[in-house]
């Protein structure tokens, strides 16, 4: 596609704010949705703030050539239970979450020493477009459920008895202006959809909760805005809590927790590759060559401690941020960077803060089917390239796409290996069981 802003491209300083705020908002719901999922008093604002810290180091990596920002990583989230589960009391836990951000980046260290002196050959021959392509489909497809989920007002924060045609109407307003606007807006408007979609649908939102309200029918109070009673101002910072717990850390625990997450940060770093590969397809730059796998490595698996570190959560890259490059046509890194800057910012302005907190479920839902979407179909022009009379070829995609789209996903204790990695590893093997290995290298 024909970029707006290139990587190194400098938008005025207005327009780079506004689309930060975008970023910002299509990475909001998933980053502060990890710690809500967890509980034990995890903070949403330090997640934010943690998020934007190790979006930063994640740049300076990659010497601010990947235009891609980092949240909190779902993949963990069993993880971060066993980390809870296996200590004596909560502090010690949040000891945990500290220390197995630590175990996991240090997994992307040590890949990333031995991609410095291998090289890269090696993962092009392992993962061929074949591979990548239907994997990359499969992280959009996977995630398919989850915003329709939302847009139904199914799954997410809408408010007890909240009827699902209300939830309809606003998701799908916000998914109407969302298009519109990347289709038919001039200039700014079609940079900005996701903002212009956003500020609809809660404005249709608003006015079936006003009715709601006043009328006192619950099915039509679409936005909680009783978060405005208790407004925080300053993040609850996992280091902080940590510091409680350090005393009480045993050898057996330490175990435990390197059990829970040393194996997901191989699971995440497949995850790593193709979301950096369809980042690569977007922006028609290789960036496993430049700035080079061993520095996106470096800079996911530090920033991710790093975020850790203030918010509890390891961090990942993440594929709403680059749906949004992919839809605004905007890969400016400059873009990124202020994203994160203003990520830490308003985790420390709770009314801000709290009103991204009151968007339904149902409005994010509406953007999500665009940006899951477009991931999905990033993949799938992968597969154009793919001789698919070729049988070999077709039961490779197949493979993935029926491994992913079925929900293979195996778990061995605490960890978990997703349906895109088992559906990766299982294409992965169909491919080199079928020579795909010697056809890579002719």
């Amino acid at each position: 596609m024909k970029l707006a802003y290139g990587i190194k491209d400098k938008p005025k300083f207005g327009q780079a704010v506004l689309f930060a705020l975008q970023q910002l908002l299509a990475i909001m719901a998933a980053t502060i949705a990890v710690p809500a999922i967890i509980g034990n008093g995890m903070s949403q604002t330090a997640a934010l703030f943690g998020a934007g810290v190790g979006t930063l180091v994640y740049l300076l990596f990659t010497k601010f050539k990947s235009p891609v920002f980092l949240g909190s990583s779902f993949a963990f989230l069993g993880s971060m239970f066993a980390a809870f589960g296996g200590a004596a009391s909560v502090e010690i836990g949040y000891v945990g979450l500290i220390l197995g951000a630590a175990f996991a980046g240090l997994v992307y260290v040590v890949i990333a020493l031995i991609v410095k002196f291998v090289g890269v050959g090696w993962i092009n021959k392992l993962m061929p477009a074949v591979v990548i392509g239907p994997t990359v489909a499969i992280i959009g497809l996977s995630l398919a459920g989850n915003a329709v989920g939302d847009l139904m007002g199914t799954t997410g924060a809408v408010a007890s008895g909240v009827s699902t045609y209300v939830c309809m109407i606003c998701g799908l307003v916000t998914l109407a202006v969302t298009m519109l606007c990347s289709v038919f807006g001039k200039k700014m408007l079609k940079m900005i959809p996701f903002i212009i979609g956003i500020l609809a649908g809660y404005a249709v939102a608003t006015c079936f909760t006003l009715i709601g309200n006043a009328t006192g029918n619950a099915a039509l109070q679409v936005v909680n805005f009783s978060l405005f009673k208790s407004i925080t101002w300053v993040p609850d910072f996992t280091f902080l809590t940590a510091a409680k717990g350090l005393s009480g850390i045993t050898g057996s625990y330490v175990a435990t927790v390197a059990v829970a997450y040393i194996p997901v940060a191989f699971v995440v770093f497949a995850e790593h590759i193709a979301d950096h590969k369809n980042l690569s397809s977007i922006i028609e730059k290789d960036l496993l060559e430049d700035p080079g796998l061993h520095r996106t490595l470096l800079g996911d698996g530090i920033g991710s401690f790093a975020g850790a570190i203030f918010g509890g959560c390891p961090n990942t890259t993440y594929g709403e941020s680059v749906g949004c490059v992919a839809i605004s046509g905007n890969a400016s890194v400059i873009t990124i960077l202020y994203t994160a800057i203003l990520a830490i910012i308003v985790s420390f302005f709770g009314p801000f803060a709290t009103f991204l907190a009151t968007i339904p479920s149902c409005v994010m839902g509406g953007v999500c089917i665009a940006l899951y979407g477009f991931i999905a179909v990033s993949g799938l022009k992968m597969i154009q390239q793919v001789d698919l009379n070729d049988n070999h070829n077709l039961f490779v995609v197949s493979v993935i796409l029926i491994a992913g789209v079925g929900g293979m996903a195996v778990s061995f204790g605490a960890v978990t290996i997703t349906e895109v990695a088992c559906a990766l590893i299982l294409g992965i093997l169909t491919n080199v069981m079928l020579g795909g290995n010697k056809k890579n290298a002719k």
